[in-house]
């Protein structure tokens, strides 16, 4: 998909971060652009400043982890913009842990925003996508995460393994059918997000419990994941990744060097059969 001007783009998370990079750098290039998010306060200001740069915007709060939030999204953006051709499934959230320990609310926290939220876009958008006709394209926020093996973030780690494979289905499935909508896999490095605050739009009902799943493995993960964002890959740097991606059809966009390493550690472990090798993508690392 090369043609931008005119067309709408559908944007998750897109109050901050990778979201809002994305729908900031989707409206210069000329879309319309439906920014949705579960944090009203912040989606009412992304929009504010999209409108700023002469963007035309909607701005839908949405829950991505319910399908009836994903589809009333759906319907709002068709009603005011009559067409969806880009889809930016981007929403997520990070809790860490030992795998074991971690309570069930964990678990179900990030799995229904950051799988279930891609499902539901899915499902959602691409019948729309396909009844129009015309070129459009879908990008699924994974992570690197979802390509090495990385100990106490089991919850995240697996979420993004199933965006993943699931972006993988996705893809062979429309080309198989012939479709004019390409799919990108995102999987980026650690970026400078607010993702280390998620805790924010924790639903009431999936709050931990007072010292529920409570280690210094998780204590040091957390941090270490909230120090990181502090000087993480700028979001827009990220942005233009993807809107490379697109113009290349490129299924997989991925981050270099030490995270590039990792990955590939982790590809000869399953070419070779051998046991998981802790390669953790650290400056330094050889493997």
């Amino acid at each position: 998909m090369r043609e931008f001007t005119g067309k709408v783009a559908v944007v998750t998370g897109a109050a901050s971060g990778i979201g809002l990079a994305l729908a900031r750098m989707l409206g210069e290039q000329g879309m319309r652009v439906a920014l949705a998010d579960i944090e009203a306060g912040a989606l009412q200001n992304a929009a504010l400043d999209l409108e700023k740069r002469g963007v035309e915007v909607l701005a839908v709060r949405t829950d991505v982890s319910q399908a009836d939030s994903v589809n009333a999204l759906a319907e709002k953006t068709l009603e005011v913009f009559g067409a969806v051709h880009v889809v930016c499934n981007n929403a997520g959230v990070f809790a860490g842990g030992v795998s074991w320990e971690a309570p069930l609310e964990d678990y179900e926290w990030v799995l229904n925003v950051n799988m279930w939220g891609v499902i539901h876009g899915i499902r959602t958008f691409v019948p729309h996508l396909l009844a129009h006709g015309e070129e459009g394209h879908i990008v699924n926020t994974a992570s690197m995460a979802a390509v090495t093996s990385i100990p106490y973030c089991a919850m995240y780690t697996m979420s993004k393994h199933a965006v993943l494979s699931l972006s993988e289905s996705l893809y062979h499935e429309l080309k198989l059918r012939g479709a004019r909508i390409g799919v990108s896999a995102l999987c980026p490095e650690i970026v400078a997000t607010r993702i280390g605050g998620g805790e924010r739009n924790r639903p009431a009902h999936l709050k931990r419990a007072p010292g529920a799943g409570a280690s210094p493995e998780r204590d040091l993960t957390e941090q270490a994941v909230r120090n990181g964002i502090r000087t993480g890959t700028p979001p827009e740097q990220i942005a233009q990744r993807v809107l490379e991606g697109i113009r290349e059809d490129r299924f997989y966009i991925l981050a270099e060097d030490v995270w590039r390493r990792a990955c590939e550690s982790r590809l000869e472990d399953i070419r070779l059969a051998r046991n998981p090798t802790f390669a953790p993508p650290v400056e330094g690392d050889s493997s």
